[in-house]
């Protein structure tokens, strides 16, 4: 249910077109107007899961993310003056 209501939200309150609802899910347009036209609606599949193009360099990214987490402000501040 909850993907309807992403659905709806992006069509109605963000007023987000067909086509582009469309791309960003992975659906057909006419599946989004199907799903926009029915008042409720059960989904029978599950959505296409695509890999991520960083995918391969998920654990790298990771530990930088967590290496700079784990840096103090100040730190992080000398570094970016540095590189000026």
């Amino acid at each position: 249910m909850e993907f309807l209501s992403v659905i709806r939200r992006w069509a109605l309150r963000d007023k987000m077109a067909i086509r582009e609802i469309s791309r960003r899910i992975g659906l057909s347009r006419n599946t989004i107007r199907r799903y926009l036209r029915a008042g409720t609606f059960e989904l029978k599949f599950q959505p296409p899961s695509r890999p991520s193009k960083l995918d391969p360099y998920a654990e790298k990214l990771t530990g930088w993310l967590l290496t700079e987490q784990r840096r103090s402000r100040k730190a992080l501040a000398r570094r970016e003056a540095v590189a000026r």
